[in-house]
Formats: C-alpha cells, structure tokens, sequence
C-alpha cells in the first residue's frame, strides 16, 4: 500500500489534495487521492505514473516498503514557522535521505551508525557546561585548536547526512533517521540559499542537538548555540587573538575574525561576550551598530560575507556522479536523484571534464 509514501510525497511538494489533483489533469479527484493516502483503495498504473510526475518522485518510491521516520527532530527556525512549514521541510528532508540511502546501497556502501564520541552524549546542567562538551568533541575528532575548512565535509567524513534544502524560514534541522532493519542514519539539513557563515554556524549548532543531553530547566536552544559558538572559535584561541578583557572592539578587528573562523561578525560578538572579554555594555553597543546598518535584517548580509556554494555539502553529488560513471544509473535517474534537469545535470559533468 502507497499510503504513507503518497501523504509524504504530497507534504514534501507542498501541494494539497486539490492541487495534486488538479497538476494530474484531474485524472483522479482529491477525494480518491484521499483514499489513497488511507490506504483505502489502490491506484490503478496509470494514475500511479501521474502522482509520480506530479509528485516528481519515481513509481519505485511510491511502491517502496521501505519504511523511514525522522526521531528526536530539532529545528532551528524562526518563530513565524508554521506547522504546514515544519511538515513540508520534514518531509522533504526524509524524501533526500531515502535517495542518499538508496545511491550508497547502490554503491555497496555501508551507512552505519555515525562516529559519535564515546563520551557522548555530553550532559549540560548548565549553559556553560556546553563549552566543555564542543572542546571534548575537538578532542575526540583530533581537530586542536585550529580553524575547521570545510564544516559540512568534516561531518560527512563522520558518517552525517548533510542535506542542504530550498526552505525559507528554517536555518536547520538534526535528526535520526530510524529504518527497518538498518543501523539508524544521522542527519542534519541547512537552508541552502544563505550566507556559508551562517550555514557553519547552523551546521554546528545542530551538532550540538546531537551530542548534547541538556537538563530540565536548561534552554537547548542556547545551549546548542554556545556549543556551537566553542566548536567554531575555540575559547583559547580568540583569547590568544584578542586578549582576555577588551573594553572595546573595532568592526575591522571583528571583520579580520570572521575571515580566520568562517563564522559571522554577530557570532563572534556573542562569543566574546559568553567568554567575558567583552562586558554587556559592549555588546549591547555593538548590536545597535549592526542593527542600523543592516546586517540583523533579510538578508544578514555582513561585510566580506561567504557565498552560499563555498559551504555546501557534496558527498551525495559525489556518489551519483560515481554511479553514473560506472554505469550503475542512466541521466535520467542521475538527474531525478539531483533533482535537477538532465541539461543541468550534462553541464555540471561537462564543467568538471
């Protein structure tokens, strides 16, 4: 039964039972595509094919039994998301990690349970306490103190499926990924049109969700954020930048900062705050600066701002350029895995010839 496939196809492309019909030419009515979601009735094959074009999906993906489901979902969103929003960017999420999953099985991949820290999780009585735990996880990756490249390849090299989506008002996204008679799959997505600062950030707040156990009465949100601000800009190593106590900073110096860490100018303030080499009087006069100029507004566009592609995850391309090369899948499915059209698809290759 397609049931549970078709509802989250449909949630994935935003579109509800009306419009899913009307895309169909209306070849069935929204009220039958219900039935189909309740497993009450079974498409015939060619109202199958048309949910699959409509939905963009393949016949294989509706008929799959595989059955895959996001466990313990932690977002980092603006307070205006709706729930429709947060179903639709799920669903999305959970139809990226099926195609991941299915390129590495077709490679003869294993995707087993990802590099966790055995110390983890890390437990967090208080905010501070996630400072240890970003500098306990540095230790056991073995990066030191120095500044991480490429955030998305280094979790990808830990086993995490890094996804990066079209979404609007969602920045991230940490979860499991349970299967059926699989080792579960870790998965963190970002928002993929914005600056790669913040996409580092995103990155390493959501892996702070995934190795941190915060108590009851301790904010996870702030929590993730600190671990995620440590993880990025080691305390020993900004203090050896900049010194232990400032009574003031300069833009060019925060600018020079954001060139070293990869992080944004307002991250680095905050952290200098949480480290108290800033006072609040300090941040607090730093803040109104970047508020009228701009940069705590849509965009979020700071001076000397890292384009979007430079932080953007490319193992999952890797794979389908490899499966494509070794004949194990034509364009088409090369393509529809993508999600992109088989010309973009020929120019890309063609680009890396």
């Amino acid at each position: 039964m397609i049931g549970k496939r078709l509802k989250g196809a449909r949630a994935a492309s935003g579109l509800s039972l009306r419009a899913l019909s009307d895309a169909m030419e209306n070849k069935v009515s929204a009220q039958a595509i219900g039935k189909y979601e309740r497993n009450e009735d079974m498409p015939g094959s060619g109202v199958l094919l048309s949910l699959a074009r409509a939905l963009d999906v393949s016949v294989d993906f509706l008929l799959s039994d595989d059955e895959l489901e996001l466990e313990g979902v932690e977002f980092r969103k603006s307070a205006g998301s709706s729930a429709k929003e947060i179903a639709t960017i799920e669903a999305k999420t959970l139809n990226m990690v099926e195609k991941y999953l299915a390129i590495e099985s077709l490679l003869n991949l294993s995707s087993q349970e990802w590099d966790a820290p055995h110390e983890a999780p890390y437990w967090v009585a208080d905010v501070r306490d996630a400072e240890d735990a970003a500098r306990n996880m540095r230790a056991s990756w073995q990066l030191g103190h120095d500044p991480i490249p490429m955030l998305a390849e280094l979790l990808e090299e830990h086993g995490i499926k890094v996804l990066s989506l079209d979404v609007d008002r969602v920045d991230g996204l940490a979860a499991k990924v349970r299967r059926k008679e699989h080792h579960s799959a870790r998965v963190i997505m970002i928002k993929k049109k914005t600056w790669s600062e913040r996409k580092r950030f995103s990155l390493a707040h959501e892996l702070g969700h995934m190795v941190l156990k915060v108590a009851e009465g301790c904010d996870s949100e702030r929590a993730a954020n600190r671990f995620a601000g440590a993880f990025l800009v080691p305390a020993e190593v900004l203090r050896q930048e900049i010194g232990a106590r400032r009574t003031d900073i300069s833009i060019g110096e925060l600018i020079s900062l954001k060139d070293r860490f990869g992080v944004s100018i307002q991250a680095l303030t905050y952290r200098c705050k949480d480290l108290e080499i800033i006072n609040q009087a300090t941040f607090a006069r730093l803040f109104k600066v970047y508020k009228q100029r701009g940069w705590r507004d849509e965009p979020f566009e700071e001076p000397n701002s890292i384009p979007w592609e430079r932080e953007e995850p490319d193992r999952f391309q890797r794979l389908c350029f490899r499966a494509l090369s070794e004949g194990l899948i034509g364009l088409s499915r090369a393509a529809e895995l993508l999600e992109i059209r088989v010309k973009e698809l020929e120019e890309r290759l063609d680009h890396m010839a």
